[in-house]
């Protein structure tokens, strides 16, 4: 008997199952339209890519929400915010350290009050940080350096700070475990909802509203970063965290996505990294804003990650760096909220082929979920289908009663 499994056998795709949505193409004009009127939650927001994010997401009408500890940064944003054209002026910031878990509860409470339909609608796992010491002198204080651990005192010797691990790991789990209890509650119909049937016990007057979860990982979650062992660690954490949840986020209606970049000039990079790069290809944030964006506007790109590297080829063996504007397409996308093409070789699919052949443990696990949740949509329609029959016949019998009574008094 045969027991081998085919590379192009089907039978063990789970894509359709977990809704994942087909390959992007990225060298395609998106629409920017649907950013109009969402609630969008960023944590570490005040500054980077949050920032970035933010005035892009503004521009269009989208109601931002920040959390950050640069409180000073975080407030001149938001005066900013309100200033731009095409601003909805409902943006807020307040004060959140992501290690700290009451922190972030606070600010998702403010967040739904704060919004104009009482609900979030997108979260951006944003906030995070990288390791500032020099490693290559051997300097204590960073990971890869111990010291002072063979000390013969009483007290023993502290742990390793992991403050990187706290900010870019421990923050962003905290953040994604609130997001998968308030994206739901937005007060809307998720378009994942719709496609799972049953779906006829839904509120007919609900609108139909995102629930997305973007996360940023790194070129680190993808590949090796020496001298930054707690930001690789970390960026991989989060890169796992979306690899696994993509498989059952869409259970509650969640769209989960994730950035990738390469290096890019910004805080985060300390400037010795800077200085290791001087002459070679980056990132640019203009890339990385625009992948965001595609992610965050197209609401039927589901479980995809977009990694941004240089705006360059490999052309006759020679690395060419393309001129960015050749990247220049704003207005050029379907009606009037074009957005922009990705310029070419900036920006490619990452991990796009995880579930389309699986073992069988998870196989059977995503069939597992799907069961229950079409069991509980079979549930509420029941529900439903009680609930008018009890109404009819609660209707029936008041009716039957005033007529009885009626009876009488004649």
């Amino acid at each position: 008997m045969d027991n081998s499994i085919t590379t192009d056998d089907l039978s063990w795709s789970i894509v359709d199952t977990i809704k994942q949505s087909p390959p992007i193409d990225v060298t395609a004009p998106y629409d920017t339209k649907s950013l109009a009127g969402k609630t969008i939650l960023i944590t570490g927001g005040a500054s980077g890519f949050g920032a970035a994010f933010a005035r892009k997401w503004a521009k269009h009408g989208s109601h931002i929400i920040i959390g950050d500890v640069n409180d000073s940064a975080g407030e001149e944003l938001i005066a900013e915010l309100c200033s731009l054209p095409g601003s909805s002026k409902h943006h807020y910031y307040q004060h959140c350290d992501v290690t700290k878990w009451e922190d972030q509860v606070s600010l998702f409470k403010m967040a739904a009050r704060a919004s104009p339909t009482r609900g979030i609608d997108a979260v951006v796992a944003g906030a995070g940080i990288s390791e500032q010491g020099d490693v290559a002198s051997g300097a204590p204080g960073v990971f890869d350096n111990p010291s002072g651990l063979d000390s013969d005192d009483s007290i023993p010797p502290p742990p390793p700070p992991l403050n990187v691990l706290n900010v870019n790991l421990t923050g962003v789990m905290y953040t994604t475990h609130l997001a998968l209890f308030w994206l739901p509650r937005n007060g809307g119909v998720s378009r994942l909802d719709l496609d799972n049937p049953p779906s006829s016990h839904l509120s007919e007057n609900q609108p139909i509203r995102d629930r997305h979860l973007l996360l940023v990982s790194s070129i680190a979650g993808l590949a090796p970063l020496p001298g930054q062992t707690e930001y690789t660690a970390s960026k991989h954490g989060v890169l796992g965290l979306f690899r696994s949840l993509r498989a059952t986020s869409w259970t509650k209606g969640i769209r989960c996505n994730v950035l990738c970049p390469y290096f890019v000039d910004t805080p985060i990079i300390p400037w010795r990294g800077l200085a290791l790069l001087a002459g070679g290809s980056k990132a640019e944030i203009e890339d990385v804003v625009d992948a965001a964006t595609r992610l965050m506007a197209d609401e039927g790109v589901v479980g995809r990650g977009l990694v941004i590297g240089g705006r360059q080829r490999v052309v006759g063996g020679r690395v060419v760096v393309v001129d960015a504007g050749h990247a220049e397409g704003e207005g050029e996308g379907k009606g009037d909220g074009g957005g922009i093409r990705s310029p070419p070789g900036a920006v490619w699919e990452v991990h796009a082929h995880d579930y389309e052949m699986v073992e069988v443990f998870v196989y059977r696990f995503v069939k597992i979920l799907n069961m229950v949740r079409t069991v509980r949509g079979w549930v509420g329609t029941l529900k439903d289908l009680w609930g008018i029959y009890l109404s009819r016949r609660g209707g029936g019998g008041a009716k039957a009663a005033k007529a009885k009574a009626k009876n009488v008094v004649m």
